[in-house]
């Protein structure tokens, strides 16, 4: 028998699998195809601290391996998820789940984590500095280490639970933003959200998004990646949530080997409903066929 328990800041999961935020919605679509127990957790869709309606249409453009969104944070709000996503959740989950948040301001983060951080059924808080979906929030948190250690400093005095921040490849160096975050008292980081692309319509001659541009995802991303939580896994002392590109049980080694504890699953959502389940019902196997007992024992693995 293997063991593909994981800890995320004292957090026992079943196995390191977790769905992506704004790819599961809040689960329950999933839930009537799955028994989504079956999942280590699920990050569910990012909130903000009011309701917003997103960007205008067209939101999502392919590509060769992957996909370009710009769905630009809709969610009915934090109030609303407290009083009606959550006591519904708890109907058909039976773990704790991730509260991933994001603002246009610090007072933002910290009101609508504050509150999220209340709840029985969040395990820990996800912050998300690293949107490049939305204007004046999200990801110009990201690209600046003052601005995340802000962020990160500011939503840790107000919640009890662990706070993980989710960081944006969009940067020279992303192990400097990692760096500050973990100074400014983060308890674990997530890595990486969407590159920033985009795509023409050469009929219009024009950009196929509304938004012009938007967070490219997929396969085409794993190899960088993996390479960000290499490089971040060797200057902190945290634990790291992998993501990008995650679409088989292989890719979930790949990232604990780099130094990942957890992983994230996204794009791959979209394309197959049953994606998440079927990496966590084939993780035994490819932990037997590569010899691993134990995934905790393989954590950042491929340094030593």
């Amino acid at each position: 028998m293997v063991d593909t328990k994981v800890t995320l800041s004292g957090w026992e999961l079943d196995n390191p699998v977790i769905p992506a935020s704004g790819t599961f919605g809040y689960g329950k679509e999933f839930a009537e195809l799955y028994d989504i127990n079956c999942l280590g957790s699920f990050s569910f869709k990012g909130t903000t601290l009011n309701p917003r309606f997103g960007n205008e249409t067209p939101r999502i453009a392919e590509i060769a391996s992957g996909m370009i969104n710009s769905v630009g944070l809709q969610n009915p709000g934090v109030e609303h998820v407290i009083a009606h996503e959550l006591p519904e959740m708890k109907e058909f989950f039976h773990k704790k789940v991730i509260a991933n948040v994001s603002g246009f301001s610090v007072e933002e983060y910290v009101k609508t984590a504050s509150l999220l951080d209340k709840e029985d059924a969040v395990g820990l808080i996800e912050v998300n500095i690293s949107c490049p979906n939305v204007h004046g929030g999200g990801m110009s948190f990201g690209t600046d280490p003052k601005a995340a250690a802000e962020v990160t400093k500011a939503v840790k005095k107000v919640c009890a639970k662990p706070v993980y921040v989710k960081l944006t490849p969009n940067v020279t160096d992303i192990t400097e933003i990692a760096v500050a975050c973990e100074e400014a008292g983060a308890d674990g980081l997530c890595l990486i959200n969407t590159l920033l692309g985009m795509r023409i319509d050469l009929k219009k001659k024009a950009p196929i998004l509304a938004n012009t541009m938007g967070g490219m995802s997929g396969p085409a991303i794993f190899p960088l990646a993996l390479r960000m939580v290499w490089q971040v896994y060797n200057k902190v002392h945290i634990p790291i949530i992998g993501m990008g590109g995650v679409t088989t049980a292989e890719d979930v080694i790949e990232m604990l080997l780099a130094g990942a504890t957890a992983v994230q699953v996204g794009a791959a959502n979209l394309i197959d409903p049953f994606a998440c389940k079927k990496i966590v019902d084939n993780l035994p196997a490819v932990m037997e066929k590569y010899g691993i007992s134990s995934l905790k024992e393989i954590i950042g693995g491929a340094h030593r």
